[in-house]
C-alpha cells in the first residue's frame, strides 16, 4: 500500500483518488478550496457521477481516502503526488496551465524525500518538461523526483467504471523506476492483464489529446453525413449502423445529434489545434471538426426556427435535456446553452427540465423557467426540443404530451423517437438525419 496524493478535488481528481485507494492504497485529496473539502469531509459529492458516491463513501469507511486543504503536507507526507487541477481554456485556445504551474511550485517547496510525479490533468504536450522544471526551481538541493504523464480516459456519467475497468493506462515515465512505482499503484489493473503501455512523457500527452480529437472528429463527421443524408433521402441511422460493422471503423461515436460538449471535447480540440499551429504543422481536420461542431449547433436552431415558422417571438418552447449528455450534470459547452440563447434572443419563453442539471444551467440563465417534470416543461408550448437522450425522455407518451401542448411540435436532435407514431399522434417534427416518415 503507498501513501498517494491527489491534488484537486474536481471531475478527474475525486474519480481518481476514490479509484486508487479502492486499489487498496492510502490517498489523500488536497484541495485550496475550503467550503469544497468540508463538503466532501461531510460526505457530500459536489458532482453527479452514478457510483462515486458508494465509492468515495466505502473507502472513507475503510480509512484509505481522506481529504484536506492542508497541500503541503499532503505533498510532505506523500510518495505519489497526482496533480489534477483544472486546465481550462484560454482565450487564445489554449490549454491554460497556470494551477498546474502553481502546484508544480508547491510541490518543489516541500519535496523533503524521493518522490514520483504524476500529471492527470489534460495538459499541453511539452507541459511536463515545465513541471520539472518548475519543481527544480523550487525545490532543496537534495530534492530527488521522477516525473510521469498518466492521463485520464474518463467518460462523464461512466467515469468511475472507466477508471476501474479502464481499456489501457499510459504510463509516460522518465524511468524505469517510476514507471514500476506507477504499475505498483494500478497492480489490480495489471494483475487483470490491463493494458499497461509505457511511453516517455510527450507521447503520454499526445495521446490524451490526440484521442479525443479523433473522437470529436467523428462525431463532426457523422452529423456531416446525416446533413448530406436529409438532401439525398438517406437514413444516418441505417448509414452509421452499416459503417459501425466494419471493424475498421466501429459503431462508437457514430451517433449523429447537436453537436458535441463537455468539459473535454471541446477545450481538447481546440488545445491541440491552437499547439498544431504554434509548432507549424496545423491540423485541418480538427479545425474542420470544430467548424463543423459550431455549425451543428447553429442548424439545430435553423430547424427548430423553421418548425415554430420561422420567428421564436412570443412563443413558448420546452427544452428537454440540459446536460450535454446522460448521466451527468454537467453543461459546459451544451446545444442546449446555444438553443436557449437563440430562443430568448428571438424573443421566445423556455421551460426547461432536466432530471440532474437544472441547477447547474441556473449559472448559465438564472431565470429560466425550470420545471421538475417533462410534463410540466411541455405543457402549453408551441414546441418542445429533445436536446439530450435521457431514458425517460425515450419512454415518454406522445398522447400526453399532444394532449398538454398548445402545438404538436417537435424537434428531437438525439433520434430518440418513433417517427411512425410522431405522424401517428399527428406531431409536426424533424430529427437529425432521417427520412421522415410518409
Amino acid at each position: 500500500m503507498k501513501k498517494i496524493t491527489v491534488i484537486g478535488t474536481g471531475y478527474v481528481g475525486l474519480v481518481s483518488g476514490g479509484g486508487i485507494s479502492d486499489f487498496g492504497h492510502n490517498v489523500t485529496c488536497a484541495d485550496i478550496v475550503e467550503s469544497k473539502i468540508k463538503s466532501l469531509q461531510e460526505g457530500e459529492i459536489p458532482i453527479y457521477e452514478p457510483g462515486l458516491n458508494s465509492l468515495v463513501e466505502r473507502n472513507v469507511t475503510a480509512g484509505r481516502l481522506s481529504f484536506t486543504t492542508n497541500i503541503d503536507k499532503a505533498i510532505q507526507d506523500a510518495e505519489v503526488i497526482f496533480i489534477a487541477v483544472g486546465t481550462p481554456q484560454g482565450e487564445n485556445g489554449e490549454a491554460n496551465i497556470s494551477a498546474v504551474e502553481s502546484v508544480a511550485r508547491s510541490i518543489g517547496k516541500n519535496l523533503n524525500g524521493y518522490k514520483v510525479i504524476c500529471t492527470k490533468s489534460t495538459v499541453p504536450i511539452g507541459t511536463g518538461d515545465r513541471v520539472c522544471e518548475l519543481i527544480r526551481e523550487s525545490m532543496p538541493e537534495n530534492g530527488e523526483f521522477d516525473y510521469v504523464s498518466n492521463p485520464e480516459f474518463l467518460r462523464e456519467g461512466s467515469a468511475v467504471k472507466d477508471f476501474l475497468w479502464p481499456d489501457r493506462v499510459v504510463i509516460g515515465a522518465t524511468s524505469e523506476k517510476a514507471f514500476e512505482i506507477m504499475r505498483d499503484v494500478y497492480s489490480p489493473l495489471y494483475v487483470n492483464e490491463k493494458p499497461m503501455l509505457h511511453t516517455n512523457v510527450a507521447t503520454a500527452e499526445m495521446i490524451k489529446y490526440a484521442a479525443n480529437a479523433f473522437l470529436a472528429l467523428k462525431i463532426s463527421y457523422i452529423n456531416e453525413v446525416a446533413n448530406l443524408c436529409e438532401q439525398v433521402g438517406a437514413d444516418v441511422h441505417q448509414v452509421a449502423k452499416a459503417m459501425g460493422q466494419d471493424g475498421r471503423i466501429s459503431p462508437k461515436f457514430l451517433h449523429p445529434g447537436p453537436g458535441y460538449g463537455g468539459s473535454c471535447f471541446p477545450k481538447d480540440t481546440h488545445a491541440i489545434a491552437a499547439l498544431s499551429k504554434k509548432k507549424g504543422t496545423p491540423m485541418n481536420t480538427i479545425d474542420a471538426a470544430i467548424i463543423t461542431n459550431n455549425n451543428q449547433k447553429k442548424r439545430m436552431t435553423e430547424k427548430l426556427l423553421n418548425l415554430v415558422g420561422g420567428d421564436f417571438s412570443n412563443k413558448t418552447i420546452g427544452i428537454l435535456g440540459l446536460a450535454f449528455k446522460p448521466n451527468t450534470d454537467d453543461v459546459r459547452e451544451s446545444s442546449s446553452i446555444d438553443m436557449i440563447q437563440a430562443i430568448l434572443e428571438g424573443g421566445g419563453m423556455v421551460n426547461a427540465f432536466d432530471p440532474i442539471a437544472n441547477e447547474s444551467m441556473k449559472l448559465f440563465f438564472p431565470n429560466l423557467n425550470y420545471c421538475d417534470s417533462w410534463e410540466t416543461a411541455c405543457n402549453n408550448t408551441d414546441a418542445v426540443a429533445i436536446m439530450t437522450e435521457w431514458n425517460e425522455f425515450r419512454g415518454l407518451s406522445l398522447g400526453e404530451l399532444k394532449s398538454i401542448m398548445k402545438s404538436p411540435t417537435i424537434l428531437d436532435t438525439r433520434n430518440i423517437l418513433s417517427m411512425e407514431k410522431l405522424k401517428e399522434h399527428g406531431f409536426k417534427y424533424d430529427n437529425v438525419g432521417r427520412i421522415k416518415a410518409l
